[in-house]
């Protein structure tokens, strides 16, 4: 059985669903509340809404808080992977490791898996993460500071804006990287 709640955040109303194992997934904002539901009961459409139990109110909490510019730890949030392949749920575990306001690259991550070549499969496995925010794919860049992909709703947007309210900024050409400062000279 799987349920579900609808929560306020800083970035807007996300949702999440759990399972008696733990939390089964996390969606981020979409354009409406309306949005959010149907986008969540297309992932879970099993789940039915319900009041968190207090386990899923504390990550509720945390991840408001988080999304709010304060740093949360979430390691304590139990996850219900359900099916996900074994290396998917490694490389979610190396993922959860990272703080707020640090980023590893996808190399980083596959080294600490033991094997830098497989940083695509890394990003391969974070584009099917099932609990952002929990499990912080944001947190996860491209080679060079670049920011790379993100499967969230708003994209590489979203994932900046992630990374801006963790104070986390990536090194390399940023979307708006030709912006002219106050003073009038090229950002680069």
């Amino acid at each position: 059985m799987m349920n579900f709640a609808l929560f306020d955040t800083a970035i807007g109303r996300c949702g999440i669903v759990w399972s008696p194992r733990g939390i089964a997934g996390v969606q981020l904002p979409e354009r409406s509340e309306a949005a959010t539901r149907n986008r969540l009961l297309r992932r879970f459409p099993a789940a039915r809404e319900a009041s968190p139990r207090h386990d899923i109110q504390r990550a509720i909490d945390d991840i408001g808080a988080l999304l709010g510019g304060e740093r949360r730890d979430l390691n304590h949030v139990a996850i219900d992977f359900g099916a996900a392949p074994e290396f998917y749920r490694r490389v979610y575990e190396v993922a959860r490791r990272i703080p707020a306001g640090a980023t590893l690259s996808y190399g980083e991550v596959a080294e600490r898996m033991g094997d830098r070549a497989l940083a695509r499969d890394v990003a391969e496995a974070l584009s099917q993460n099932p609990c952002p925010i929990i499990v912080p794919c944001h947190r996860v860049l491209a080679a060079g500071g670049k920011p790379g992909g993100f499967s969230a709703p708003g994209g590489v947007a979203t994932k900046l804006q992630l990374l801006t309210i963790e104070g986390a900024q990536p090194e390399g050409p940023m979307l708006f990287d030709r912006l002219p400062l106050a003073t009038g000279r090229l950002r680069r």
